[in-house]
């Protein structure tokens, strides 16, 4: 599912401030632990309840493949 989502690599460091963009959402891993998609990159994502969105962390959290 495609969703607007906090997005790690566009956060506005000089603002200090996470910006919105569309990632989608693969599938999930565990409890509150997502694979998710932006950009053609597979990264994990969790949702905030209170922020009532994902955050996507495609700087540290990219899954690589397995081959």
């Amino acid at each position: 599912m495609t969703v607007k989502a906090y997005i790690h690599s566009l956060k506005n460091h000089e603002h200090d401030r996470h910006m919105l963009g569309e990632a989608e959402i693969v599938n999930r891993i565990k409890d509150n632990l997502y694979l998710a998609e932006y950009n053609g990159v597979r990264c994990t994502a969790i949702f905030n309840p209170f922020a009532g969105a994902f955050f996507v962390d495609d700087v540290y959290g990219i899954v690589q493949s397995a081959r």
